[in-house]
């Protein structure tokens, strides 16, 4: 004879979402909320959590059309909208598979959800994205990674967690095959480096990672603050500030100068090559240098000028 494992009493699973939602960083009762919901555990539990916080929620679907099954996780997410009774819509993008792609569909991804939308990632991402940016050579602000708060609310959970809530919750989720695929290299970072990393570190490396990020932001906030009070056309005072500040000053100047507002999701700040040349402007080692996008700085009687030549689109 089998006896089933007896399912947790409601009570107990209201008392376990108020234990996630103490970790969560959801704004107020009744604000509007726009969830991504890709049909996966992560951005499922987003929903139920945000539903439980008393949020306004609505949820997006982006289908990228690159399986051709592709349809049956949106009609996943239908119904884990329909089971929270909150709105849906399902945005189709054309994506061709080739170079880039992860790049290519997170950006069309950001572009159909919207600006504030929010997002399921984990503290099993942020590590991801730590090391990620370790390998692209980042600085303090990259390996901060993300920043939790109202649209990366489930920031502190970790993976298994969400996984679990599905399950108490009893919702059919999808299984997207290319989390496994071995082309991308976050996917190879989460099935590969990350679990070599804790059988070296014999302890489990996320938590340790997702500290780092923590403590590198309150360092990036503070940092930002002092370059913030450099002013940065002043040239003689910024080739004489401390590099670093220096630096932070310089791209704190291009990024709010230079960026369309009506279009935050390209805030890229400027690169380390375009911050030493501007700085080689402040010191007198040259007249001026371009910034890219069309903008230039310029040295005029130790006054530094960030402008456009020519009119910028938009």
């Amino acid at each position: 004879m089998t006896i089933e494992p007896a399912s947790p009493e409601p009570a107990a699973i209201d008392a376990h979402i108020a234990a996630l939602l103490a970790r969560c960083t959801f704004a107020a009762p009744g604000t509007i909320a726009v969830c991504a919901l890709s049909g996966g555990p992560d951005s499922a539990a987003l929903v139920a959590l945000a539903v439980a916080a008393d949020l306004d929620v609505r949820t997006v679907h982006v289908d990228h059309g690159l399986r051709p099954d592709s349809a049956d996780d949106a009609s996943i997410a239908q119904g884990i909208a329909d089971r929270f009774d909150v709105p849906f819509r399902c945005e189709r993008v054309e994506l061709a598979d080739g170079a880039n792609l992860e790049s290519r569909a997170r950006a069309a991804r950001r572009a159909a959800v919207g600006v504030g939308a929010l997002t399921g990632h984990t503290a099993d991402d942020q590590a991801e994205t730590l090391l990620l940016r370790l390998l692209r050579g980042a600085g303090g602000a990259g390996l901060a990674a993300m920043s939790p708060g109202p649209t990366k609310p489930i920031l502190a959970l970790r993976r298994t967690e969400t996984h679990e809530l599905c399950t108490l919750l009893d919702l059919t989720v999808a299984d997207d095959p290319t989390n496994t695929d071995g082309r991308f290299r976050r996917n190879r970072m989460r099935h590969d480096v990350i679990p070599l990393l804790n059988d070296v570190a014999d302890r489990d490396v996320t938590a340790l990672l997702t500290r780092s990020s923590t403590l590198l932001r309150e360092d990036e906030v503070l940092l930002d603050q002092l370059a913030a009070e450099l002013d940065p056309t002043d040239a003689r005072g910024l080739a004489a500030a401390p590099l670093p500040l220096a630096r932070r000053s310089v791209r704190q100047w291009i990024l709010s100068t230079t960026v369309n507002d009506d279009d935050p999701l390209n805030r890229h700040p400027p690169d380390a090559a375009t911050v030493e040349r501007v700085l080689a402007v402040a010191r007198g080692d040259a007249t001026g240098c371009d910034v890219g996008a069309g903008w230039r700085v310029e040295r005029t009687q130790q006054r530094l000028r960030l402008f456009s030549p020519t009119p910028t689109s938009g």
